[in-house]
């Protein structure tokens, strides 16, 4: 049995995102438990030159809604990076999730061999579906959650490698 792109992608993105929303319960629990500062947490940072928390998830959002539509042509929903509270980030991870689990199997037709070219300034490459996915999106969308992962215990949230993983039937 061969995978389909739309199983290497959508399930796993989604599965990440609850993850996601997994870490940022157990931070909002730990902020409350804790008498901190919820915009202390949300703008951590693991060191000065990276993205906040807040970032991470936008950015996890995005590869994953932006990844789906440039495999699918499916368009994905614009969300403002604007986030400043855990209830408005859950809800970006809730809306994204609701875009990639209307994306159809069928949508992904051919997407395996789709020009795929970015243009981030100077970096423009350019892939073959699968390689996009396999090779940049995915990995680009792990480092996200591995990144919020990392801030939330360097701020002293309880979460481990189980954490990360998320449940398993």
């Amino acid at each position: 049995m061969s995978l389909s792109m739309h199983q290497v992608s959508v399930p796993v993105f989604v599965r990440g995102l609850k993850v996601l929303s997994d870490l940022l319960g157990k931070a909002e629990a730990y902020v409350e438990q804790h008498g901190s500062v919820p915009d202390a947490m949300i703008s951590a940072r693991l060191a000065d030159d990276m993205l906040p928390l807040s970032a991470q998830v936008q950015r996890a959002s995005d590869t994953s809604k932006l990844s789906v539509e440039r495999l699918s042509g499916v368009a994905a929903p614009k969300i403002e990076d604007n986030e400043t509270s855990f209830a408005q980030l859950q809800q970006r991870i809730t809306d994204t999730i609701t875009y990639l689990n209307s994306v159809a199997e069928s949508d992904f037709a051919g997407s395996e061999a789709r020009a795929i070219k970015l243009n981030f300034g100077a970096f423009q490459p350019e892939f073959k579906g699968d390689d996009y996915l396999l090779t940049f999106a995915l990995p680009n969308f792990f480092f996200h959650i591995a990144t919020a992962h990392d801030i939330l215990r360097n701020q002293g949230v309880p979460v481990g490698k189980r954490d990360y993983l998320g449940p398993f039937a």
